[in-house]
Order: structure tokens, then sequence, then C-alpha cells
């Protein structure tokens, strides 16, 4: 009697758009949003999703800033206070991976061996500096911007956090690797298609610029500008990870966004944000 042949496995059926949402949400803030599904389709929709949480996490910040601004406080508390915001919605894990990818880049040591030291629980010496001098960026800028006005400060902190997380869009596109098999490096490597990827990049720059508006044409043009930018720095860094580590790592993840945000800061504030 001639066997039955096997079943084929159901193909996991294409994500909601609400899928997306959870995913990105639930992976990159702390926002109490439950994701239901952890495959490489949820991945995919959750990753073009990223810079809806971006948004989210930067209208946080800026609403703060401005309302303490509103309070009476000074510029640099506001300051303080933005920056703070986007490290408390994601548990500081941006900054941690940051410090982590500076000590696996700056440690000279093969790829396995730095990928080891990017795992280890404890900060090394170039972890630090590159930590110090980044957020110290972050908060002479956005000091520098809100002591012209709350709008500019407030735009420049919605738009770095846009831009932190479009770098991770693109860093999720298809062609790029992961370093290791396992983390969320690896969940989400290569799952974004290169075309999804661009029209991402394109309606970001058009939001970039929508906030910027509220600053006059200069201040749209400026913020989408600031945008590709921040995009470029992190194509630099991506492509340095990963002929050094061989692909890519939730920390070069935390390290793309950390990068993006204060290179997008620095170009606001080098232009007078309009």
């Amino acid at each position: 009697m001639p066997e039955t042949p096997a079943a084929a496995p159901t193909p996991a059926p294409d994500p909601a758009p609400l899928d997306g949402l959870r995913f990105a949400f639930g992976t990159l803030t702390v926002l109490p949003v439950r994701v239901r599904r952890w495959d490489r389709e949820a991945a995919r929709a959750g990753m073009v999703c990223a810079p809806v949480a971006g948004l989210a996490v930067g209208l946080c910040a800026a609403a703060l800033g401005s309302l303490l601004l509103l309070l009476g406080a000074g510029p640099l508390l506001a300051a303080v206070a933005s920056v703070a915001v986007p490290a408390v919605l994601t548990r500081g894990l941006h900054l941690d991976g940051l410090a982590d990818t500076a000590d696996g880049l700056g440690s000279g040591k093969p790829a396995e061996d730095a990928l080891r030291i990017m795992k280890q629980s404890d900060i090394g010496p170039f972890g630090v500096l590159t930590l110090l001098l980044v957020l110290l960026a972050q908060v002479a800028v956005l000091a520098q911007l809100y002591g012209a006005s709350w709008t500019r400060g407030a735009v420049a902190a919605v738009v770095s956090a846009l831009a932190a997380r479009l770098a991770l869009t693109l860093a999720a596109r298809a062609g790029v690797a992961a370093a290791r098999p396992e983390g969320l490096g690896a969940a989400v490597a290569g799952v974004v298609p290169t075309r999804n990827a661009g029209a991402v990049v394109a309606g970001c720059a058009l939001l970039a610029a929508g906030c910027g508006a509220a600053l006059g044409a200069w201040g749209a043009v400026h913020a989408a500008v600031a945008v590709l930018f921040a995009l470029g720095a992190a194509e630099l860094l991506l492509r340095r990870c990963v002929r050094r580590f061989g692909g890519v790592t939730g920390d070069v993840f935390g390290a793309l966004a950390e990068t993006a945000a204060t290179t997008v800061l620095i170009v606001l504030a080098l232009g007078g944000a309009g």
C-alpha cells in the first residue's frame, strides 16, 4: 500500500498591520505592548514600523522638555529631560548597545573575541568614553535649541528619535547578515526588502520635513537633510560593523540608533534649526 505523502507545512499567515506595530513597540520600547508573533514575517512588518515607535518616543521627549520650559525650567534641564526620555523608554538598551559596540570595535580582537567582549555585562573604556561623549553632545545640542525656542528643541527631539528608528529599518534590510545565530539581530537581520526600506526612508524624510515646517521653509528642508545625514552616518557604522563582526547584533542596532539620533541633532545645531 503506497504511503500517504506528508502534508506540506502550512505557511504562517501574513501579519496583520497591528502585528507589525506590536513587534515594533514591544521590542523597541518599554511600553506595555504584547508581541503576539515572533517570526520572520512579523519581524519584517515590525522593522518597517520601527520609525512609528521612534515618532512616539520623540513626541514624549519633546513634550517633557517643552513642559519643563513652560514651567520655568532652563533649557539645560529641558535638554536633559529630552535625552532621558528615550533612554527610559528603551530601558537604556540603545545606549548599552552603543557602549558594547564601541568596546567591540575598539578591542582590536578577532570577530569571535570582539563579539564575546560585547556580550559581557561590564563596559570597557571605549564604551564609557563613547557613551559620555554622545550623551554630552545630545544634551549640548538640545540645550542650544531649547534656548533658541521651545519649538526648535521639540522639533529636534522628535526628528532625532524618528531617524534613530529609521536607521534600524535600513539595518534590517535584505543582504545584511546576522553576526550571531541568536538574539534580536538574528531575528530581524535581512527581513526588510530593499524596496520597502527605500519607501520608508522617503516617507520618513517627508515626515521630518513636515515637523521642520513648524520652523518655516528652511526648517522643513533642514530637518529632511538632517535625517539623510543621519542615515549616512549610520550606514558607515553599519558597514564597519559588518566587516568587523561578520554581521549585525542587537548591540549594533542600538549603536546605529544612537549614532543616527546624535547626527540629526548636530546637523540641526550647525544650521540654526531653521
